[in-house]
C-alpha cells in the first residue's frame, strides 16, 4: 500500500515538475521526485541504489540545476511541442500502468533455489558493488568541482564587441596620458635654467 502511494505521489509531483511556470519551483519538484523515488528503491530492498539515487538524483543534480538557472536565467521562450499532445498524455500513462503491473507481481524466487546467507556491508560495498561506489565518488567529485568553479568565476571572459570597445577605451586613454607626459617634459625643459 505504502508503494502504491510513493508511485502515484512520484506521478503527481512529476507532472507539478512539467506544469511549474518557473523552472527553481521546477527544480524542487523533480528534487522531491527523486527523494521518493529512493525511499520506493529502499522499501524494495536495494539500499545501495537508494543511497545513490538520494544523493546524486536528488542533491546533486538539483544543484546543479539550481545553478545554471541562476546564471542563464528564466527567460521564457515561446516554442511549440515536437510531441503530439495525444503521445504525450498516452505514453506516461501507459508507463505508469506497465509500472504498475509489474510492481503488483510477486517477488518470489524460483522453485529449488535455496536462499542464500545475505554478506556482510564491507562485501557488498567494496567486492560486489565497487564500480558503483567508485562511480558515485566520481560523480560527486566531479560535481563539487563544477560548484565550486561556478562559484569562483567572479566575472564573465570578455568577449566579441565588449573586448574592443575595452581595448579600444583603454588605448584611447593611453593615448592621453602619454599626451600629457609630453606636455609635462616640454614645461619641464622650458622651465628648466640653461647652462
Amino acid at each position: 500500500m505504502i508503494k502504491a502511494l510513493l508511485i502515484v505521489a512520484m506521478v503527481v509531483f512529476a507532472v507539478q515538475s512539467i506544469r511549474a511556470r518557473q523552472l527553481l519551483i521546477s527544480a524542487v519538484w523533480l528534487a522531491f521526485v527523486s527523494a521518493l523515488l529512493s525511499v520506493l528503491l529502499y522499501l524494495y530492498g536495494a539500499p545501495i541504489v537508494a543511497v545513490i539515487e538520494l544523493s546524486v538524483g536528488a542533491g546533486l543534480v538539483t544543484v546543479f540545476f539550481v545553478f545554471s538557472v541562476a546564471i542563464a536565467g528564466e527567460d521564457a521562450v515561446k516554442v511549440r511541442s515536437l510531441v503530439p499532445k495525444p503521445l504525450a498524455i498516452g505514453l506516461p500513462l501507459l508507463l505508469v500502468l506497465l509500472l504498475t503491473w509489474f510492481l503488483s507481481a510477486p517477488l518470489t524466487p524460483p522453485a529449488g533455489v535455496a536462499a542464500a546467507a545475505e554478506p556482510t556491508l564491507s562485501v557488498v560495498l567494496w567486492e560486489q558493488r565497487g564500480l558503483d561506489m567508485l562511480v558515485q565518488v566520481v560523480i560527486l567529485f566531479s560535481g563539487t568541482l563544477g560548484v565550486l568553479g561556478l562559484l569562483a568565476e567572479s566575472r564573465p571572459p570578455l568577449e566579441g564587441a565588449f573586448a574592443a570597445e575595452v581595448a579600444a577605451t583603454r588605448n584611447s586613454d593611453l593615448a592621453v596620458m602619454e599626451q600629457q607626459s609630453r606636455v609635462v617634459e616640454v614645461t619641464e625643459m622650458a622651465g628648466s635654467p640653461r647652462r
